[in-house]
C-alpha cells in the first residue's frame, strides 16, 4: 500500500497543465527556430545533387552431378543451411553464385570498368555537343559536389600544392599499384557499384547508382555483360585449353596424313607399271603407313569435335529477369524527408531547452 501511494504520488507531481503553459510561454521562441531550421534544411537538402539508380537482374545456370542432391541441397538452402557438393549444389566449383558480390568488389573487376566510355549528353537547346570520355574520368572530374565539400577540398589542395611539388600521375593503370587518386575512384565505386546474390534462388541483383541517368543505366548493363564474361571465361578456361590443345594435336595430325598421302601417290605414280617384289613391299608399307596415319586423323578429329562442344556446354547461360533501363525519377536525395525531419529535430531540441529552463524536467526523469 505505501508503494502504491509512493506512485500516485510521484504521479500527482507531473504538472501537464504547468508543462504546457511554460511551452505556450515561449511559443515565440518557436517561430524564431522553426523558420531558420527550415531555411537550414532547405539549403542543405538544395546542395546534394540529385542521383539515379539502375537495378539489373540475373538467373544463372546452376549445374549439379547429382539431381538428388541438387533437390536436398535446394531445400536446404531455403532454410540458410548449405549441405555438401561444394557450396549449395555447385559441385566442385570454386566460383559458385554467393561469391560474385565479392568477385564485384574487388579491385581488379573495378578497374576493368575505368576504361569504359561513357557518353554526357549535351543541352541541344543551348547548341551544347555531347561528350565522350572514359568512366574514370566522368567520375574524377564531371561528379557535381556540395559547396561546402567543394570548399574544403578546394582549400586542402592549395595548401598541399604549397608544400609539395606537383607531379604527373601515370596513365597506366596497375592494380597491383594504385596511384592516390585512382585508389578514391575504386572506394567511390563501392557505393556506385553493388552487387548481391539472393542465397535461396540464387538470382544476382546488380545495383549502379550515379548522377547521370542515362551513363547509370549504360554501367548497369556494362557491369552486367562484364560479370557474365569473367565466369564463362572462368568456367570454360579448362575447356578452352583443351580445344586449343586438340586443335594443335589436329594440325599435325592432318600434316602428317597429307605428307603420307602424297609419298604414296608419288610412289605409286612412279612405280604404275612396275611388278617386282620390292615395288610391291615398298607400296604396301606406304599404303599402310598412310592408313595409320588416317585413322590417326580421324581420331584426332573426333576428339576436336568433342573438345569444340565440350566448351560449348561448360559455357554458362544466364537469364535476365530485368534489364537496364534508364531511371525516369531521380532516387534521392529525398529532400521533403530532409526537412521533415530538421524540423521535427528543432521542435525537440526547443521543447527540451524550454523543459530545462523553466524546471519541468525534474519531474518527467522522477528527479527530486
Amino acid at each position: 500500500m505505501e508503494n502504491i501511494e509512493q506512485i500516485e504520488a510521484e504521479e500527482s507531481s507531473i504538472d501537464f497543465g504547468k508543462i504546457f503553459k511554460d511551452l505556450l510561454k515561449h511559443k515565440k521562441l518557436y517561430y524564431k527556430v522553426l523558420p531558420i531550421a527550415f531555411v537550414l534544411a532547405a539549403i542543405y537538402a538544395l546542395s546534394l545533387p540529385n542521383f539515379y539508380s539502375c537495378e539489373v537482374k540475373l538467373s544463372p545456370e546452376i549445374q549439379s552431378s547429382a539431381t538428388g542432391r541438387s533437390s536436398l541441397s535446394a531445400l536446404a538452402s531455403t532454410f540458410g543451411v548449405n549441405i555438401g557438393q561444394g557450396a549449395a549444389g555447385f559441385g566442385t566449383e570454386a566460383l559458385f553464385p554467393t561469391l560474385y558480390p565479392e568477385l564485384v568488389n574487388s579491385t581488379d573487376f573495378k578497374t576493368t570498368l575505368f576504361d569504359v566510355p561513357v557518353t554526357i549528353e549535351g543541352n541541344k537547346k543551348k547548341g551544347e555537343k555531347d561528350r565522350t570520355m572514359t568512366y574514370y574520368d566522368y567520375l574524377s572530374k564531371e561528379q557535381k559536389k556540395t559547396w561546402w565539400s567543394a570548399a574544403i577540398g578546394g582549400t586542402i589542395k592549395a595548401i598541399v600544392s604549397l608544400f609539395v611539388d606537383k607531379k604527373e600521375e601515370k596513365e597506366t593503370i596497375d592494380p597491383f599499384r594504385l596511384t592516390m587518386k585512382q585508389t578514391q575512384i575504386v572506394k567511390a565505386l563501392d557505393k556506385l557499384v553493388v552487387c548481391d546474390v539472393d542465397k535461396k534462388t540464387m538470382v544476382i541483383t546488380i545495383n549502379v547508382t550515379d548522377q547521370n541517368a542515362v551513363i547509370c543505366a549504360n554501367m548497369a548493363d556494362t557491369v552486367k555483360n562484364r560479370l557474365q564474361n569473367f565466369i564463362t571465361d572462368y568456367r570454360t578456361s579448362k575447356a578452352r585449353v583443351d580445344l586449343e590443345y586438340n586443335r594443335k594435336i589436329y594440325k599435325e595430325s592432318k600434316q602428317r596424313y597429307e605428307k603420307a598421302r602424297q609419298l604414296y601417290a608419288e610412289y605409286m605414280d612412279a612405280n604404275h607399271d612396275v611388278n617386282l617384289h620390292t615395288v610391291l613391299q615398298k607400296q604396301t608399307d606406304l599404303e599402310n603407313e598412310m592408313q595409320l596415319h588416317y585413322n590417326a586423323f580421324t581420331t584426332v578429329a573426333s576428339q576436336l569435335i568433342a573438345a569444340e562442344a565440350k566448351v560449348q556446354m561448360e559455357t554458362p547461360a544466364f537469364t535476365t529477369l530485368q534489364s537496364a533501363t534508364v531511371p525516369v525519377k531521380k532516387t534521392g536525395p529525398k529532400r521533403a524527408q530532409m526537412c521533415i525531419i530538421f524540423l521535427f529535430l528543432a521542435f525537440l531540441g526547443t521543447t527540451g531547452w524550454i523543459l530545462y529552463k523553466e524546471d519541468d524536467l525534474k519531474p518527467l526523469l522522477g528527479l527530486s
